[in-house]
């Protein structure tokens, strides 16, 4: 037996102890999919045939060795990465990752053959693949508008892509046999204060039916939408709002999508879940990201407010109705470690929430609000890392300590001949 057996023995001793079945949060932990991001590794830049400034409020910093030029080295520099990573995964393109670009078409005219490739990737691996259309970084972003823009030709160019997306989103659901989700989120917004907000709301919401008329399967094809609190110059008014998509999505019956570095940073979007659940929402899309001070996409850590997003997501058994997806970019450190630490963060944070004991709630409903305390501040140093390691030497993936080297013998190998 070796030591990271005789340690989960132990722990799973300890947690039998407090009536926690440790195989049966192993065994939730390893069914729930969780997107890998595709933009950490080409710094949100894309790979069409034109060259075109980061706009719409994405900013990447840092300039560290190594980022993909094109689909190829991304898919190869995936391939290392969920090498390196337990449980189950889908990989989360933007719009603008294109396989190959054909003379003409522009990103109104995409269709799966501009995404071929990534949709033959995932069928060898037998994973899903998620897609978001890409309201940014184009010239059609004019003044920083999309689909609430005033000009009819601009928003018609933006809804074909939205509907591009969508079929080609379907399309990887048909190839993968595991649902797409294409989630919606557009930059749109003023710097100052607007003198008429509700017509850019109201052509928006125009814009947004039309991109929804093609009816897709659900069984191959989800849909979100994604609000934001603010964005870079876009500080004073945000288009696509909180209130504008949460009623949007609930009477269109789309899919809510919280991203957690949207919001203002005392909100919790953990408290979120049990209110939109509560009140009927059937499925959201969680974009897991790391806001400090304002919207800025860090790695995520294993801090307090992960803590306590996955806790929500797990405790009242409407795991199933959450998709994960991660959503950062950084630069400044090696891109594929960035992958590695935030997945691997996000799944330690659920099997946390996977393995706690029920005494608090049992306190909690006996308005023992003295023992609840108690519960939760034991909890805390339960040797849930023994269980960790475990999954990750059951999954074949290195434990914490290991997996570093795997990623430097790769960045000298390939990432720094780029």
């Amino acid at each position: 037996m070796s030591s990271v057996e005789k340690q989960f023995v132990a722990a799973k001793e300890t947690y039998a102890a407090m009536g926690v079945d440790v195989d049966k949060a192993l065994a939730k932990l390893q069914s729930i999919p969780v997107s890998i991001h595709a933009w950490q590794g080409d710094d949100v830049i894309g790979f069409e045939d034109f060259t075109s400034a980061l706009t719409g409020g994405c900013q990447v910093t840092g300039n560290y060795p190594g980022r993909a030029r094109n689909a190829d080295e991304l898919r190869a520099d995936l391939d290392v990465a969920m090498k390196l990573l337990p449980g189950t995964l889908k990989v989360g393109l933007q719009g603008h990752q294109v396989d190959k670009m054909f003379p003409g078409v522009d990103r109104d005219g995409f269709t799966i053959d501009n995404f071929s490739a990534w949709r033959d990737w995932a069928v060898a691996r037998g994973i899903g693949m998620d897609i978001a259309p890409c309201y940014y970084s184009h010239p059609k972003l004019d003044h920083g508008f999309s689909l609430s823009h005033p000009d009819p030709a601009i928003r018609e160019f933006w809804i074909n892509h939205g509907i591009a997306c969508r079929k080609i989103g379907e399309a990887f659901g048909k190839a993968t046999g595991k649902a797409c989700i294409c989630n919606f989120w557009m930059p749109d917004g003023f710097k100052d204060t607007p003198a008429d907000r509700y017509a850019y709301r109201q052509r928006m919401f125009d814009s947004l039916d039309k991109c929804f008329a093609y009816q897709a399967d659900p069984k191959y094809l989800r849909d979100a939408v994604e609000p934001k609190l603010f964005g870079i110059g876009v500080e004073s008014c945000t288009i696509g709002s909180n209130d504008f998509y949460l009623l949007y999505a609930q009477s269109h019956k789309k899919m809510m999508c919280f991203d957690t570095g949207h919001f203002h940073p005392t909100e919790s979007i953990a408290d979120k879940l049990s209110a939109i659940f509560s009140c009927g929402m059937d499925e959201v899309l969680l974009h897991v990201s790391r806001g400090v001070r304002w919207d800025s996409d860090h790695i995520i850590v294993l801090n307090d407010e992960l803590l306590s997003l996955a806790r929500e997501s797990v405790a009242y058994d409407y795991v199933d109705k959450i998709n994960f997806m991660l959503d950062f970019f950084d630069a400044s450190v090696n891109r594929l470690a960035a992958w590695v630490v935030g997945a691997r963060n996000l799944q330690k944070a659920l099997l946390i929430g996977l393995l706690e004991p029920a005494d608090a709630k049992q306190a909690e409903a006996k308005f023992d609000f003295t023992a609840r305390l108690v519960a939760q501040e034991t909890a805390k140093t339960l040797p849930w890392g023994a269980v960790w390691d475990y999954f990750c030497e059951k999954n074949n993936v290195p434990t914490d300590n290991n997996y570093l080297a795997v990623i430097r013998a790769y960045e000298k190998d390939v990432l720094l001949k780029r």
